[in-house]
């Protein structure tokens, strides 16, 4: 069944009825309608060195960390942003990591602007360009992230659609602008921020993409560009654009590996190469323990990269359960100490993994829990599952 249109709320959609409706008017999702609710931004009490270093600890990639410390010193509340394709299955990248980070900003002082490109989903052809069942996902989206426990206050969600409407004069002109001074071949290169090769037979609409990412930018008047590093492309393509005056500041996390060899990113379709936000309990630890993992190695070794892109970053300990006739439990309050034991051969990786696997469920249980206590998130994600079968 396609989701209903209701006019009065702007033209978003809602939830179906239930299969076995008795004809009654489905309900209207009070949690879901207004997604700001808990917009209320307060400034940090951290020092200024403490910020800094915060949030320099969010990823590798600073441009430039001198224009980012001046920023700083300025009294008022940073934005930083990230723009997302509502596209189905959230994996635990987008779930756990991005509350991770935006949580480390929202401690530092930040305003953080979600940007739902809802139709950057349509142009991108997600969900055969269903912009009704692309605003649902949306939802699906935010609503993980208030169960992972990001901090709200300082958190606002910006639909593309409604507020490149309000003001599109300003918005286009300035997407054109962008085409006007760059050439096909530079547009192409940020290819890659659409899950593209710069080889591929594009569409136009996917030429389009690239200009319109680099005006958010602008159009939201943004700080920080708080992305992955796949994503840098056209950050710098947004940093060349501005000649005058503050440049955006980019600030990178790395991409987590796939969980089989070989696999440099998640992909959404194949299941078994990353952690999704409802998988349950049995489906993290068979994952976990089919991944790939080579002992005494951490390069391209996905196990190493979920301890020390997520586990680290969400709690201050990790411990390893480990039989006593094997040397007992192993306790680690930093990344650098496990990864020298783990180099060293004191890890097994038969022992680690069912530590990751603890861990990990440990830290979207609460996800799946309001997935499935929730009757109103319980009939989101059923719906949106649905979409997959269509």
């Amino acid at each position: 069944m396609e989701p209903e249109i209701n006019i009065l709320s702007g033209g978003l959609p809602v939830l179906p009825k239930p299969a076995d409706t008795t004809g009654e008017t489905a309900p209207k999702y009070g949690f879901l309608s207004d997604i700001n609710k808990d917009f209320n931004p307060v400034p940090s009490k951290l020092s200024l060195e403490e910020r800094f270093k915060l949030i320099r600890s969010i990823g590798p990639e600073c441009v430039q960390e001198d224009e980012l410390l001046e920023r700083l010193k300025e009294p008022r509340l940073l934005r930083a942003y990230d723009g997302f394709e509502p596209s189905g299955r959230m994996h635990i990248a987008q779930g756990i990591l991005r509350a991770i980070n935006v949580n480390k900003l929202v401690d530092a002082g930040c305003v953080f602007i979600f940007w739902v490109a809802d139709w950057f989903a349509l142009l991108n052809n997600k969900f055969n360009g269903d912009l009704e069942k692309i605003k649902l996902v949306g939802r699906y989206f935010i609503e993980v992230w208030r169960a992972a426990g990001m901090k709200m206050s300082n958190v606002q969600f910006l639909w593309a659609s409604e507020e490149i409407n309000k003001k599109s004069q300003q918005y286009w002109m300035t997407v054109m602008d962008i085409a006007r001074k760059n050439t096909i071949s530079r547009i192409k290169r940020c290819a890659t921020i659409m899950g593209r090769n710069e080889g591929d037979d594009l569409s136009t609409a996917q030429l389009l993409y690239p200009c319109m990412q680099c005006t958010d930018i602008f159009f939201l008047n943004i700080d920080i560009c708080q992305l992955g590093i796949d994503q840098r492309k056209v950050n710098i393509l947004a940093r060349e654009y501005k000649t005058e005056g503050k440049k955006p500041i980019i600030l990178s996390h790395d991409m987590i590996l796939g969980l089989l060899e070989g696999q440099v990113k998640m992909s959404k379709s194949n299941p078994d190469s990353a952690i999704f936000v409802e998988d349950t309990e049995e489906d993290i630890k068979r994952k976990i323990k089919k991944a790939f993992c080579k002992e005494k190695e951490v390069k391209d070794n996905p196990i190493m990269d979920y301890v020390k892109n997520i586990i680290m970053q969400a709690r201050s300990e990790f411990v390893i359960e480990r039989p006593e006739k094997w040397g007992g439990n192993l306790k680690y309050t930093s990344y650098e100490d496990f990864e020298k034991d783990y180099v060293e051969g004191k890890i097994h990786p038969g022992d680690l993994k069912p530590s990751v696997a603890r861990v990990i469920n440990e830290l979207i249980e609460p996800i799946r829990k309001h997935f499935e206590t929730n009757e109103e998130a319980k009939r989101l994600l059923e719906t949106i599952r649905s979409f997959k079968t269509e």
